[in-house]
């Protein structure tokens, strides 16, 4: 399967790696609208480099970076385009892709009504198949949709609420906030997360509020599910260990906090310190009743790439589910957990 990157920062050189690493697909090439270090960085790694802006071209060329042709070159040579550009943007590209008759893979940031499906792949990974336009939800609607499905094929679910504390810019994106503040984002209820979770589960009664906070590393979720069925906090915590793409974080690694958790990722040898999976703290997992309660931490950087490449398969009938998600996470190195679950190891009980 060849697959073109419209769009090559945070979101797309990641999925350019990752799309690179499957053994059934190929990167054509990938774009961008202006010389900088990630474009550099794309033809040091032998990306073939695509102009996304005609009238753009020409500074390529001045920054003496070599250029394989314009954005339609690149859409027309591919089999599949990943938009990763801007939010918005995706959705003006639709009309290039259209035009080409070239299927392709929108990101969170577009609005649900600009494509044909939403796509994550734990939950409706059936629901694309064949469409021409699917958006991955974005990365606090992946990790919600992650935790919702098993938990309600197992138990049931009567209601989600969820407070999410989002990082308030990137690592790189220097002209966002807040600086030194806690902003409820937005101020109205509910925020636009549970709409979005409900593009994956429509019958789903979820209720969202946000906040935006003074840093960059994950965002953090507190979550409340009341369940139709009442489990002990061993059994949810198994059905959460048993989960692809969800990291059950043992009491005794001590990782109190994103920080921990990037760090722990960097120390695993993760490529950009990349956390694909949801972490979910173990000793949060609490059951009241029929209510469950957890916090868990999700890597805006990272953890929708994986569903991109899901994605591709699930558009184009190259594998099922199943076979999909474990061909993705053997290729990418998730299929080995950041650390072990369960137990403290008798090493560590020792010390």
């Amino acid at each position: 399967m060849k697959v073109g990157i419209n769009g090559y920062g945070t979101i797309g050189k990641r999925v350019a790696d990752a799309i690179r690493a499957q053994p059934d697909m190929e990167v054509v090439g990938v774009a961008k609208t202006r010389p900088n270090f990630e474009a550099q960085s794309a033809v040091e790694k032998g990306y073939d480099l695509y102009a996304a802006v005609e009238e753009r071209r020409h500074l390529f060329g001045e920054a003496g970076i070599d250029i394989a042709g314009d954005v339609a070159d690149l859409v027309a040579a591919s089999d599949v385009v990943v938009d990763a550009c801007p939010s918005g943007v995706g959705a003006e590209n639709v009309d290039l892709y259209r035009e080409h008759d070239t299927p392709a893979i929108l990101q969170g940031g577009e609005d649900a009504d600009a494509v044909d499906a939403s796509f994550n792949a734990r939950a409706n990974f059936g629901a694309v198949a064949d469409a021409d336009l699917v958006r991955v939800v974005s990365c606090n609607t992946t990790g919600l949709s992650r935790l919702v499905a098993p938990l309600r094929e197992a138990y049931g679910i009567e209601k989600v609420r969820a407070t999410l504390v989002r990082r308030g810019g990137d690592p790189d994106q220097t002209g966002r906030g807040p600086i030194n503040d806690i902003l409820p984002d937005p101020v109205e209820l509910p925020s636009h997360h549970g709409p979005d979770v409900e593009t994956i589960f429509p019958d789903l009664a979820i209720d969202t509020l946000g906040l935006k906070v003074p840093a960059t590393l994950m965002h953090t979720h507190s979550v409340n599910v009341t369940l139709e069925s009442r489990p002990t906090v061993a059994e949810v915590r198994d059905l959460l260990e048993g989960e692809r793409r969800t990291f059950v974080i043992p009491d005794w690694l001590g990782l109190d906090g994103a920080g921990a958790i990037k760090e722990l990722a960097q120390d695993a040898g993760r490529p950009r310190a990349d956390v694909w999976e949801n972490c979910i703290w173990g000793e949060s997992i609490t059951v009241e009743g029929d209510d469950l309660y957890l916090f868990q931490a999700i890597h805006q950087e990272s953890d929708v790439v994986p569903e991109n490449v899901d994605a591709i398969r699930a558009m184009t009938g190259l594998a099922s589910q199943e076979e999909s998600t474990r061909r993705t996470d053997e290729a990418l190195g998730l299929d080995a957990p950041l650390a072990p679950s369960g137990a403290v190891p008798e090493a560590a009980a020792d010390d």
